[in-house]
C-alpha cells in the first residue's frame, strides 16, 4: 500500500513553471512537494532551451572559424568532433539539472520521483512503473505537466530518420542534408544549427512567412537573412507523402505556385507545434476542462475543479519556460494570499529564436497594434548605422519600435540581429512600467554599444533619430 503523506500544495511536474511554484511556496512557509517523472529541469533545461543554445553557440563558433578572414586571422584545417558537440550540450543540461535538484533541496522540498494523477479531492496518487510509490494529500494540486511535440497524419517521426526535438538533439552523426518541417522558433534553431554545421537545410512552412509569430517586417528580414547564409526556404508549401526508409527520408513538396517537387534528404525534423501533457492526470470525473490538447484556466490558473491549478506549457500559448516560471509565481502567491499579485500580461512576454541572426520581441506587432484599434507611430534603426555592431562584424539586423502616436505608449519592439535576445529585456521593463516615448528618449544609452539602436529607433518613431 502506497505511504500517505500530507502537504500545503502538491506541485506535478518540475520542469521551469514547476519547480519555481515549488520553491516560491516553499519560500512561502507552505509544506511543498513536487513530483518528477523523469528529469528535475524539464524539457527546457534538458531537451529544449538549455540545450540547443549549447549547440547554436558550437555552430555559430564554427561558422565563424571559417569567416576569420573577416577579422584579420586565418586558420587551416577547421573541422569538428560531433559527438564532442553533443556531449557539451548533454554535460550542460546534465549539470544544470542537479542544480534545480540542489535549490529543491535547499529549499526544502520533497522530491518524489514518479508519475502524479488525481485520485479523487485534494489527493493525487504517484507512481513509478505501474507500482504505487505514495498518496498525497493537498489543499492544492498544480499542474505543471508541460507538453511534447505535436505531429500530424503522414508525418509521424519514427525516431531514426523522422525526427523531434529530441532525437534533433543527440544524433549519432551530423547529416549531410536535412529537411525542417515549420518554421516556428524550433524549427528555424535546428535549421541554423545544422547549416552552420554544414549541412544543406531545407526548410518548409504552411503559411506565408516563416517565424509568423512575429512582426511581418522582422519575417521578412528573417527570411532574406537565411537565404542569404543558404538555406532553402519555402513558404506558403506543404509537404505530402514523408516517409523515413533505412538511410534517409523523402518527401514531396508542394510549393505556394502549386508545383510539385521531389525531395530526398538524410533527415528530417519535425517542427509543427506542440500539444499538452493532459494525458493519465486523472482529469476524467474532475471539472478540469480542456481545449485542443490543454488545460483551460482562469487569470489565477485556476481550473474548473476546486483545489486545482495549471501552469506552463501544458495551458497553451506561449510555449516559454519564463511564462511558465511567472504563472508559477502568480499561481502560488494568489493561493497564500499576497495582495499585489497581477494576472499575466502576455504582451509584456519577451519572445526569442537564436537562430542566426538572432529574433525577440515584446509587445504588440505593428498590425496587431493597428487591430487592436491604436493610431500608431513605428520607428526603424539598421544595425549597419551602429558603430558597435559594425566593430563586431554583424551589419545585418534591425530595431522596430511601435508606440501609440495619441497617447505615446510603448506598444512593442521587434528586433533582428546580433545579441538581440539580450537587448530586449530593455524594453521588456519598459513595457512593464508602461513606459512612454519620453521615457525611453530620456534614457541615457552607453556608447558605444548595441542598445544605442534601441534609443534611435525611439527617436525615428518622433522624426528625431540621430544617426539615421
Amino acid at each position: 500500500m502506497a505511504e500517505q503523506q500530507n502537504f500545503d500544495i502538491v506541485v506535478v511536474g518540475g520542469g521551469p513553471g514547476g519547480y519555481v511554484a515549488a520553491i516560491r511556496a516553499a519560500q512561502l512557509g507552505m509544506k511543498t512537494a513536487c513530483v518528477e517523472r523523469e528529469h528535475l529541469g524539464g524539457i527546457c533545461l534538458n531537451w529544449g532551451c538549455i540545450p540547443t543554445k549549447a549547440l547554436l553557440r558550437s555552430g555559430e563558433v564554427y561558422h565563424m572559424l571559417h569567416h576569420l578572414d573577416e577579422y584579420g586571422m586565418s586558420a587551416k584545417d577547421v573541422s569538428y568532433d560531433f559527438p564532442k558537440v553533443i556531449k557539451r550540450s548533454r554535460g550542460i543540461s546534465g549539470r544544470l539539472s542537479k542544480g534545480v535538484a540542489h535549490l529543491l533541496k535547499k529549499n526544502k522540498v520533497t522530491v518524489i520521483d514518479g508519475h502524479g494523477k488525481l485520485d479523487g479531492p485534494g489527493t493525487l496518487a504517484v507512481e513509478k512503473d505501474g507500482k504505487p510509490v505514495a498518496t498525497l494529500k493537498a489543499k492544492h494540486i498544480v499542474l505543471a505537466t508541460g507538453a511534447r511535440a505535436r505531429s500530424l497524419p503522414g508525418m509521424e517521426p519514427n525516431g531514426k530518420t523522422i525526427w523531434t526535438y529530441k532525437e534533433a538533439m543527440v544524433p549519432e552523426a551530423m547529416p549531410k542534408s536535412v529537411l525542417v518541417v515549420g518554421s516556428g522558433a524550433i524549427g528555424i534553431e535546428f535549421a541554423s544549427f545544422y547549416h552552420s554545421m554544414g549541412a544543406d537545410v531545407t526548410v518548409v512552412e504552411v503559411v506565408d512567412r516563416i517565424l509568423p509569430a512575429e512582426d511581418e517586417e522582422i519575417s521578412a528580414f528573417a527570411l532574406k537573412a537565411l537565404t542569404k547564409r543558404g538555406l532553402k526556404i519555402h513558404t506558403g508549401a506543404k509537404v505530402a507523402d514523408l516517409k523515413g526508409n533505412g538511410s534517409g527520408v523523402t518527401a514531396t513538396v508542394t510549393t505556394k505556385d502549386g508545383k510539385e517537387q521531389s525531395l530526398s534528404v538524410e533527415r528530417a525534423i519535425l517542427a509543427v507545434g506542440i500539444t499538452g501533457n493532459i494525458e493519465n492526470l486523472g482529469l476524467d470525473g474532475t471539472k478540469v476542462e480542456t481545449d485542443r490538447g490543454h488545460i483551460k484556466i482562469d487569470p489565477w490558473m485556476a481550473t474548473g475543479e476546486p483545489g486545482v491549478y495549471a501552469i506552463g506549457d501544458v495551458v497553451g500559448a506561449p510555449w516559454l519556460a519564463h511564462k511558465a516560471s511567472h504563472e508559477g509565481v502568480i499561481c502560488v502567491e494568489r493561493i497564500h494570499g499576497i495582495n499585489d499579485v497581477h494576472p499575466l500580461d502576455v504582451t509584456k512576454i519577451p519572445g526569442c529564436t537564436y537562430c542566426t541572426p538572432q529574433v525577440a520581441s515584446v509587445g504588440y506587432t505593428e498590425k496587431r497594434a493597428k487591430e487592436a484599434g491604436h493610431n500608431v507611430k513605428v520607428g526603424r534603426f539598421p544595425f549597419i548605422g551602429n558603430g558597435k555592431a559594425l566593430a563586431l562584424g554583424e551589419p545585418d539586423g534591425m530595431v522596430k519600435t511601435v508606440f501609440d502616436a495619441d497617447t505615446g505608449e510603448f506598444l512593442g519592439a521587434h528586433m533582428i540581429g546580433a545579441e538581440v535576445t539580450e537587448l530586449i529585456q530593455g524594453y521588456t521593463i519598459a513595457r512593464q512600467m508602461e513606459a512612454t516615448e519620453l521615457d525611453l528618449m530620456h534614457t541615457v544609452f552607453p556608447h558605444p554599444t548595441l542598445s544605442e539602436m534601441m534609443h534611435e529607433s525611439v527617436l525615428d518613431a518622433y522624426g528625431r533619430a540621430i544617426h539615421y
